[in-house]
């Protein structure tokens, strides 16, 4: 999820990015599909907006719904709270994977073991 958002995109333009190039499907569905996914987290309202008009959280979703339009996504998540520093725990990162659970396969977060107790995690294997 670190491919960054192209900033001359709106909101839905960079969601559907991987619709248009890889799957060669047309606006009109590709854009109601965005707002369909959008709507489940009452971020519709952000749909036309560029991505410098943003807050971490809403880059964030941004990303993670780009990142779920491959087909069969498996999902990798780089060091969260560096994308969405102002999180106090994973709490709006878990709610969110499972708003959207039937877009991906897999998902794998990684982060620094000193950010353990932000995931609720007691034992963490270091590598």
């Amino acid at each position: 999820m670190d491919i960054p958002l192209i900033s001359n995109l709106n909101v839905w333009q960079n969601i559907a990015l991987i619709r248009f190039y890889h799957f060669n499907e047309r606006r009109l569905p590709v854009r109601k599909r965005v707002l369909g996914l959008l709507n489940r987290f009452q971020k519709m309202e952000i749909a036309d907006l560029r991505i410098a008009a943003l807050d971490h959280r809403e880059r964030f979703l941004v990303k993670l719904l780009r990142a779920s339009m491959v087909q069969d996504a498996l999902l990798l998540i780089d060091r969260p709270f560096r994308l969405v520093p102002d999180l106090p725990d994973a709490e709006m990162i878990e709610d969110s994977l499972a708003q959207i659970e039937e877009l991906y396969t897999s998902c794998q977060i990684f982060d620094y073991a000193w950010n353990r107790e932000r995931y609720r995690i007691k034992d963490v294997s270091e590598y």
